[in-house]
């Protein structure tokens, strides 16, 4: 059986990678512009929801570094976390390719291949993290 730990490992660091090309978005998508438009509370969900997400990708990278010999492992326990973050990227994914729309925003070669390299850590966050799940 393939030792999945350094593929885990790398999961690990590809959530910081998506962090650090996420923290673009505010200012592609003008977001205090845009914001500023909305009532105080729907502007403040936004942001804390944004948060939220955030933390969750740190909590994500977190475990997948410092645990990825024990989530390679796949008892349980491992298979259940392995599970969830892999649910977590597969609902990212059908939410990019099925309700987002942002070529809008594309708009130049930059943020295409942003957009498209993060569609491929998506994938590989997926994969990765599935087949440890479930392999």
């Amino acid at each position: 059986m393939m030792n999945l730990q350094p593929f885990i490992f790398a999961s690990g660091v590809l959530h910081f990678g998506t962090l650090l090309a996420s923290a673009a978005v505010p200012q592609v998508l003008d977001w205090k512009g845009e914001l500023r438009k909305l009532d105080v509370l729907s502007r403040q969900l936004i942001w804390v929801h944004g948060l939220f997400i955030v933390l969750t990708i740190i909590g994500f990278g977190m475990l997948t570094i410092v645990y990825s010999g024990d989530l390679a492992l796949r008892t349980p326990v491992a298979r259940a976390v392995c599970g969830f973050i892999a649910s977590f990227w597969t609902a990212r994914l059908l939410v990019q390719f099925f309700v987002f729309d942002a070529k809008p925003f594309l708009n130049s070669t930059l943020l295409k291949a942003g957009y498209h390299g993060l569609t491929l850590v998506f994938i590989y966050q997926a994969v990765v993290l599935g087949w440890a799940a479930l392999g």
